[in-house]
């Protein structure tokens, strides 16, 4: 079996010499963390699917149950018309995965997701993402790659908060949603779908994460944590539901492209 996600590897990649100073029990841990050798036989069982084929494996994988609202509101897949799909990101696995699937099956597959680019060491994800990284030396390319994804002749699917959910004043929420949805949405004549996607992580995960957003902030640990959550979720069962679609010229200059961005998170809760 051939090993896709190989913890030491992705270290020397993002560290460099440095890796080699990384104690051989913090290696171990983080391979039982992100569980190396689960999702390595899973891509391998899977390495004959890509894009919507391969998303919709995961969604059999993790045993998810999902219930659906407003699959009316997704727009005909002939109206020649390209749109922008928004969503809280409440998981950071299965929500992904999920709408990806549902979407991928709409669209035949005519869709690009905004991704952290690490997940671009999934072979079935590649095929239907364009990678972000906004820290270290690919942050300069972060605007090229939102316009490779907007210019194209996908629908795009993000997660504009860019981290998953977390807990504030005991609610699991968003962080406020970042505005390039907005202005990439009405440069590029896209109309917008709000989506709403049930669910939440462990308490140990946002105790994690308000740790490191209060604390760490250059590193978000969290993020280490999320497959071992992804496997906590398996047989969960979840609500996802489309709103109607928002034309872009609904944003104009009445308001801040932020706050227009806040406008569109709160419809997505309410839905």
């Amino acid at each position: 079996m051939e090993k896709t996600i190989d913890i030491e590897k992705i270290l020397a990649s993002k560290m460099g010499s440095k890796a080699k100073f990384v104690p051989q029990f913090a290696v171990n841990w983080l391979k039982g963390i992100i569980h190396e050798d689960e999702v390595n036989k899973f891509l391998w069982d899977s390495r004959d699917k890509v894009g919507t084929e391969w998303l919709t494996e995961c969604v059999r994988y993790l045993e998810m149950t999902i219930h659906i609202d407003g699959l009316e509101n997704l727009p005909d897949k002939n109206d020649g018309k390209l749109y922008t799909f928004v969503s809280n990101h409440p998981l950071g696995g299965q929500d992904g995965v999920a709408l990806g699937s549902i979407i991928g099956q709409h669209y035949d597959g005519k869709f690009k997701y905004l991704v952290n680019d690490l997940l671009l060491n999934l072979p079935g994800l590649k095929p239907v993402s364009i990678g972000i990284n906004k820290t270290g030396k690919q942050s300069k390319d972060f605007p090229r790659m939102v316009e490779a994804g907007f210019s194209s002749d996908c629908h795009i699917l993000m997660f504009p908060a860019g981290l998953n959910s977390r807990k504030i004043n005991g609610e699991i929420h968003d962080l406020p949603w970042t505005k390039t949805f907005i202005t990439k949405s009405v440069e590029y004549k896209r109309d917008v779908i709000p989506i709403y996607f049930s669910g939440q992580n462990s308490e140990r995960f946002y105790r994690i994460a308000h740790f490191s957003d209060k604390y760490v902030k250059k590193v978000n640990l969290a993020m280490l944590f999320l497959v071992d959550e992804m496997y906590k979720n398996v047989g969960k069962t979840f609500r996802i539901a489309f709103g109607k679609p928002i034309p872009w010229q609904t944003f104009d200059k009445s308001k801040k492209p932020m706050e227009w961005a806040k406008f569109v998170q709160d419809k997505v809760y309410e839905l």
